[in-house]
């Protein structure tokens, strides 16, 4: 009996191990050589090339042009997703589930596509192409359809981070507050923030990844001009096409340098919304 129970220990130890070997050599062809690679590619000159590569005109314009799409459409997305948490989770309307599919629509959607629908609107061959040629007005091929686009994929992460966080707290203690005299805004300051700051941080963190990272829908809106409509992720692949792969991997470190930053922050707020949701309990 006792030999029995070895031999299945010992078989469960080596389905384990296998497991792991197997899990550690996908991790490493995918994500683990490669982004080292990327290092190694940017820093073979030594440093100075590398901050060189950083100086060039065409690298700081696109740097600059991607925080721009970043800072507009991470708050823009903070605040919907902010509105449709607090919504889908205090009210109860028709149309609640398809609401709820069309903010995760950007999850099943390729960019490329969302970025082609951006097109079809507001193109000179568009929906509303001709009314915004009257009026002078660029959507396409200019920073405000980038806008539209890098906002479109990054819509989900605050409202799906914050949803679940709120459908856990219930009502009573705004209700509670309300009924002690609050108005609104007091009982979202005072008692609503305090308990989804976490998620709502984790949320806007991988807004922030994803306006900053995005390609596909950005590279149809864009055109993909240099000094012009070009953020760092297009700057990267024209870099690249033209032979200049000192300054696309030298661009790339600081799309993974990001990465990095995300990958410790969200860890961090991962406990921390973790341990919020176990107190509320």
């Amino acid at each position: 009996m006792a030999n029995s129970e070895n031999l299945g220990t010992k078989k469960k130890s080596l389905v384990e191990i296998v497991l792991i070997v197997v899990a550690l050599t996908y991790l490493s062809l995918v994500i683990y050589i490669p982004t080292i690679n990327v290092f190694v590619q940017a820093f073979h000159k030594g440093i100075g090339p590398f901050i060189s590569n950083l100086s060039e005109p065409n690298f700081l314009f696109a740097a600059r042009l991607t925080l721009i799409l970043a800072l507009i459409a991470v708050p823009v997305n903070t605040a919907f997703g902010l509105s449709a948490a607090w919504a889908l989770t205090r009210k109860n309307f028709p149309g609640r589930a398809f609401i709820l599919s069309v903010i995760d629509l950007p999850f099943s959607i390729s960019p490329v596509v969302a970025g082609l629908m951006i097109v079809l609107l507001y193109g000179r061959n568009g929906w509303f192409g001709a009314w915004l040629i009257e009026n002078d007005v660029k959507i396409i091929f200019a920073l405000p359809g980038m806008i539209l686009a890098t906002a479109f994929v990054s819509i989900p992460f605050v409202a799906r981070e914050v949803i679940p966080i709120l459908d856990e707290l219930g009502k009573d203690q705004e209700e509670a507050a309300a009924t002690l005299g609050a108005n609104g805004f007091q009982i979202f300051w005072r008692v609503t923030l305090p308990n989804i700051r976490w998620g709502l941080l984790y949320g806007v963190l991988l807004t922030n990844a994803r306006a900053m990272g995005e390609f596909g829908a950005v590279s149809v809106v864009s055109g993909n001009i240099a000094s012009e409509t070009q953020s760092l992720p297009l700057f990267i692949e024209d870099a690249y096409k033209q032979y200049q792969t000192e300054a696309a991997f030298s661009a790339a470190v600081i799309l993974a340098l990001l990465a990095l930053v995300t990958l410790v922050l969200k860890e961090v707020l991962e406990s921390k919304t973790g341990n919020s949701r176990k107190a509320s309990h």
